[in-house]
């Protein structure tokens, strides 16, 4: 029998990080909207509805709240928006979401339009994309640009990856869900923006240590693990929950679902807790950018954690977006699992506790 949502409960989430939004976020969300209005990448007023709703300027002016130009936040911004309807409309739930041949082929199209404005195509989704990378071609410098695309393209690769798997029926186990998960999550785009939307500029002997390469992933890793744990609740409501963590513990480890959630969050937690430990190593001998990068990964974690909890993306169950009014969130005070080295079962993560990192 498939899990219900009343086979679970949802603990506290730690998350001992700074929380911070940027001032003008209202603002920028108001440009945005129009934006989402004349894009041409929506095609009904309900999917306009929605993709407003995942209040993406929200989202992103939590990872840069200390930005210093809207219009670079707001371009930032537009890809969330961007990111979240493609996501909709093309991967998860769209018609493509089984069809991994024609995926690869509108994916090949998309990233091929991500990294060079002269790229034609027929989808919608298309030339919305080549308008936001058009800016950020407008104020940042190539190697940034560069950062971006690559991201983007790591991105696309994991959602043909969990395409793949459900075309054929395929549960991957824990290690193969995990670095996939840190691909299709959307997390490399997404850390890549900072540097777009804050002007920073990190120098790539910095950007590519080792250890700051493990802070990324690990970033990526948490916030992708803490949105399975977001729209858990609305999947098993619609009958739609396939690849999540807990579905991948469920069936590697014959658990039912309130023990994988417990095993999840522990799992989660351990990854945070070296995140937190390397972080502490890493800024004291960081130059500007960089520190501006490693806290905006902070930012990160925390913000998508604010946005998470309280966008109708995730709590709506309806055909439209709700209105909700929602308390305050509680936070967990304390780690569920505070045992050091690695997550066992899972290789491809491993380094992340090396010690020469």
């Amino acid at each position: 029998m498939a899990p219900r949502v009343s086979d679970v409960e949802l603990p506290p989430l730690f998350c001992p990080l700074e929380s911070a939004v940027h001032p003008h976020v209202r603002r920028i969300e108001r440009r945005a909207v129009e934006w989402i209005g004349q894009s041409g990448m929506c095609a009904t007023e309900r999917e306009k509805a929605w993709v407003a709703a995942t209040h993406s300027a929200d989202f992103f002016a939590r990872f840069a709240p200390e930005a210093e130009d809207d219009d670079r936040l707001l371009a930032a911004a537009l890809w969330v928006y961007w990111g979240f309807a493609f996501d909709d409309a093309r991967c998860d739930s769209g018609p493509l979401s089984t069809r991994p041949g024609q995926f690869n082929v509108l994916a090949g199209q998309v990233q091929r339009a991500c990294e060079v404005p002269s790229a034609v195509g027929t989808d919608p989704y298309i030339g919305a994309l080549q308008d936001i990378v058009g800016r950020f071609r407008s104020f940042a410098p190539p190697t940034q640009v560069r950062r971006f695309a690559r991201g983007h393209l790591a991105w696309l690769s994991g959602v043909a990856w969990q395409i793949g798997n459900q075309a054929a029926g395929h549960m991957p186990g824990l290690d193969d869900f995990l670095a996939m998960r840190l691909l299709s999550c959307g997390g490399e785009p997404t850390f890549a923006l900072l540097e777009l939307a804050t002007g920073a500029e990190v120098p790539d002997r910095e950007m590519h240590r080792p250890a700051v390469r493990a802070l990324t992933e690990m970033a990526i890793l948490v916030a992708g693990l803490d949105n399975d744990r977001h729209s858990l609740v609305k999947e098993l409501s619609r009958g739609q929950a396939d690849q999540n963590l807990y579905t991948v513990l469920m069936a590697e480890r014959s658990m039912p679902l309130q023990e994988a959630v417990e095993v999840a969050g522990g799992l989660r937690d351990r990854v945070l807790l070296r995140f937190l430990d390397l972080y502490d190593q890493v800024r004291p001998t960081a130059g500007a950018d960089l520190r501006s990068y490693l806290q905006g990964l902070r930012y990160g974690i925390r913000g998508n954690n604010e946005w998470g909890m309280r966008v109708p993306r995730y709590l709506s169950l309806g055909h439209w977006p709700d209105d909700m009014e929602l308390g305050e969130t509680v936070y967990a005070c304390e780690p569920s699992d505070t045992r050091p080295g690695p997550i066992e079962g899972a290789p491809s993560i491993a380094w992340w506790w090396d010690a020469d990192l």
